[in-house]
């Protein structure tokens, strides 16, 4: 066995071990018969998850899970795919394929919600009547936001957007490579909203740096990576960290800038500044737009109303992700008003929480299992190596491998469980198996 190899088996290792450590609620209890209705809204990882871990805890129970898309994406990929690493169909799968036997899943786009009458309505014009609602449908990108900038520009006059998808992704690839071999002036941002997986900006940059010093042309590329916030990272002791790693690669920070809008022919950003605007030209530009719930969410009336007005995520208590005011509501992923938690390791997490409260309750008890905002983030920062940063809601470090894996390490190991392991841990969370 040669050196990749052992590494790569100690990674899945870890990883499995990650995946089941530690695990709030029971690992196997006797199913609770319940007549229940259970309404999913969406499919993607946090919905698919709690869906097969309902279906074995519950016996009776009507589980509907509606979500349009027939294509899981494994989203964690996408930074890869934008890279050159992995294909598009790396992040593709059926979405049929992880649902578990005895849910119903209707592939139909949601209309509204209403918490009242406790209804969700479909764009189809059906209307299902639920006991308990869980929404996990993920957030929206809004395009519109950025003055001058459409998908279909994206892989076009330097123009790269990850977020969007695989086909996006590896069109970001194509505006990216480009830059890497002919040089220019590249500028990496990120939202000003909440976002998900909010590492994926640097890991870009940090990528396509290094495709390009590896290329010898590190001399033909200025990279810029410009940000609405005063720090680079939310955890202190990882901005430091990373500042230390921009500055060592000399990428430049524009801190306290907003995208508001590009001109594509001209290859020219405009920033809201603090005091005005700021025009910056360029040769790429990797444009990550602002990020909200879905309308749907937004007009239920089950949204924060004094935080994050803007966006409107939803109204849920941070440690059981129930909803505040509507107690048959739960919130997941993306979608959930938490100060954390827009990771796929995050719903790992999160989704035995919800899952230990909704059986308790058709089980006339109380569940007693807590999401402490466990957020991971293996931040890539060149080609092989990564930091296993793995932090809680008040920005405390939570390595899972203390003495094994320094957090602030950039490490080999690190990196084969984001470009090995990780994939395998997530599929196993999809069967609700972690």
């Amino acid at each position: 066995m040669n050196r990749r190899e052992f590494l790569s088996l100690s990674a899945l290792g870890g990883a499995a071990s990650l995946a089941l450590v530690a695990e709030p609620g029971p690992a196997a209890a006797t199913a609770v018969p319940t007549s229940a209705s259970i309404v999913i809204v969406g499919a993607g990882a946090a919905g698919t998850a709690l869906a097969n871990r309902l279906a074995r805890r519950l016996d009776g129970a009507k589980i509907t899970i509606i979500d349009p898309r027939r294509e899981h994406l494994y989203q964690p990929g996408l930074t890869l795919v934008a890279t050159g690493l992995k294909p598009a169909s790396y992040v593709v799968s059926d979405t049929a394929r992880w649902l578990p036997d005895g849910v119903t899943w209707l592939p139909e786009r949601v209309a509204a919600v209403d918490a009242e009458a406790k209804t969700v309505s479909t764009q189809g014009g059906q209307t299902l009547s639920y006991d308990w609602l869980v929404l996990a449908p993920g957030l929206v990108l809004d395009n519109e936001a950025i003055e001058g900038f459409s998908l279909d520009l994206v892989g076009q006059n330097g123009i790269g957007a990850l977020y969007a998808g695989p086909e996006y992704a590896a069109r970001t690839w194509s505006a990216a490579s480009a830059f890497t071999r002919e040089g220019g002036v590249g500028i990496f941002t990120r939202p000003a909203t909440e976002m998900k997986c909010a590492g994926a900006p640097l890991k870009h940059t940090f990528l396509v740096d290094d495709i390009a010093r590896r290329a010898g042309n590190a001399g033909k590329v200025e990279m810029i990576y410009a940000a609405p916030q005063e720090a680079l990272f939310s955890v202190p002791i990882v901005s430091e960290k990373v500042r230390m790693l921009l500055e060592d690669r000399r990428i430049g920070t524009q801190m306290q800038r907003t995208l508001t809008a590009i001109d594509p022919g001209a290859r020219r950003a405009t920033f809201a500044t603090g005091n005005g605007t700021e025009e910056i030209d360029y040769d790429y530009i990797h444009v990550i737009q602002p990020q909200r719930a879905p309308d749907f969410v937004r007009q239920s009336g089950l949204s924060w109303a004094d935080k994050w007005v803007d966006q409107g995520w939803v109204e849920v208590d941070r440690q059981t992700l129930r909803h505040l005011r509507y107690p048959d509501v739960f919130a997941l992923g993306d979608v959930a008003g938490v100060p954390k938690g827009k990771t796929a390791a995050s719903v790992k997490w999160q989704v035995p929480v919800v899952e230990d409260h909704l059986v308790a309750a058709i089980a006339g008890g109380e569940g007693t299992a807590t999401y402490d905002g466990y957020t991971s983030c293996p931040m890539i920062t060149r080609i092989g190596r990564a930091m296993l940063v793995e932090f809680d809601y008040n920005n405390d470090l939570v390595p899972s491998f203390p003495g094994v894996i320094a957090p602030l390490e950039e490490l080999w190991i690190s990196w084969l469980m984001k470009e090995v392991a990780l994939k395998a841990t997530y599929n196993a969370m999809l069967r609700g198996r972690a």
